[in-house]
């Protein structure tokens, strides 16, 4: 969260299965409020539609996990809460496989104005396991991309 905050950076989450773990683990940092803008909880499809204006006929035709579904999901939280930088988990934490995916498979998304970096995961452990690795890599990738972003708006923090 530092890095966003030296580069006026603001960030919105999009979780599934992390089910608001990473913004909850952006929070934790000191001075979480002049970067951290809101998240957007979207466990079911419909939610995914609606609130982060993921398509529904790719979401139809791929299912929820998946990287253009991810990268829709990590563009519409950067949206729906005016943020510059937009980060997105969808996968399976288990116990069983959904939609014809392994358990352990997620797919991470950070998106900036002009560009989306999409990572696929397998992770192994328990559902707890699996969801903890999923909000780390969520992190590492933000903070990747934080390293390579310019000073941006920092808008209307907290």
């Amino acid at each position: 969260m530092a890095l966003a905050s030296e580069r006026r950076l603001t960030v919105a989450t999009g979780e599934s299965l992390t089910a608001g773990l990473v913004a909850a683990s952006l929070a934790d940092v000191p001075g979480a409020s002049a970067v951290l803008r809101g998240g957007v909880v979207s466990y079911h499809r419909d939610l995914k539609v609606s609130l982060l204006g993921v398509d529904p006929e790719l979401l139809r035709r791929v299912g929820a996990v998946d990287v253009q579904v991810a990268e829709q999901m990590a563009r519409g939280a950067r949206k729906s809460c005016n943020a510059d930088i937009g980060v997105a988990t969808t996968g399976v934490a288990g116990p069983e496989p959904h939609e014809g995916k392994d358990v352990g498979t997620v797919v991470v998304a950070v998106s900036g104005t002009d560009d989306c970096l999409v990572r696929e995961y397998r992770f192994a452990g328990t559902r707890a396991q699996i969801r903890e690795a999923s909000c780390d890599a969520a992190v590492k990738l933000l903070t990747e991309v934080l390293q390579r972003r310019p000073v941006g708006t920092n808008r209307d923090p907290q």
